[in-house]
């Protein structure tokens, strides 16, 4: 189970996994801009409570996914995020899990007291291509961070982390990756995925294949895969996901 909890919306694109950006898609349908940045009227749904003077928001309720629609750390947003921060302190009992391409942004509105991190905060870096992973993960992975992942989606080009594995051991605590989904969507190869996953595997680290984008590359066939179900189900058909025990191996590397 899970939650998604968007305190605002809107976004600024700054890189070229910005380029078919989904929410700039999905507002386009109804005439929004999405480039601006506003504060939604859930912003405060983590705290809100129901007449018995509960809160609506439970554990049961499973990973609370922040901010999918802006990225937590955009400068529009730095008079809220406080707010945002205090919130999440007070619930404590969740986890929230957000995306970020602007980790130089991570110290704007920073509570004094976050220390090392809070233990409920998960944190993940997205990186496209090799191009903003070597940007982007040097500064990312240096933070004060309990809880750090990454996910490489859109999935550009075949992306090696494995520097990143020796040069900030344990730092990485999953890496995701999936193809880019849209009418427009950029091509990403298996090849590419399993690239990443076999690294993973050689430094223990976690890996997740989510989906498979609309336009799919596999054994020299190319694939058109419109429907979003389909995508993540043509994922985990591959099993290829891994979690490292003692021992372990990755469910199939064929």
């Amino acid at each position: 189970m899970s939650v998604m909890w968007n305190p605002w919306h809107g976004c600024t694109k700054i890189s070229s996994g910005c380029k078919h950006c989904y929410m700039y898609r999905r507002d386009a349908e109804f005439g929004k801009d999405s480039s601006i940045v506003t504060k939604t009227a859930s912003f405060r749904m983590p705290v809100m409570k129901n007449r018995k003077g509960e809160y609506k928001m439970q554990p049961d309720d499973g990973l609370v996914y922040t901010c999918f629609t802006s990225d937590f750390f955009h400068p529009d947003a730095d008079e809220w995020r406080r707010d945002a921060w205090a919130m999440m302190k007070e619930r404590s009992d969740l986890t929230f899990y957000f995306i970020t391409k602007r980790p130089d942004r991570f110290y704007a509105s920073l509570p004094d007291d976050w220390g090392l991190g809070w233990d409920n905060i998960r944190i993940c870096c997205t990186c496209e291509n090799q191009y903003e992973a070597d940007r982007r993960l040097p500064v990312f992975l240096k933070l004060p961070i309990r809880h750090k992942s990454v996910i490489v989606e859109p999935m550009l080009q075949n992306v090696s982390l494995g520097k990143f594995y020796q040069e900030y051991p344990g730092q990485i605590e999953e890496v995701t990756c999936g193809g880019e989904s849209g009418p427009d969507a950029r091509l990403c190869d298996y090849e590419w995925v399993m690239d990443l996953m076999l690294e993973c595997v050689q430094y223990g680290v976690p890996f997740h294949f989510m989906q498979t984008g609309t336009n799919f590359k596999k054994g020299g066939h190319l694939y058109f895969i419109k429907d979003h179900r389909d995508q993540i189900s043509q994922a985990a058909k591959a099993r290829i996901n891994y979690r490292p025990v003692k021992s372990a191996k990755p469910e199939n590397t064929g």
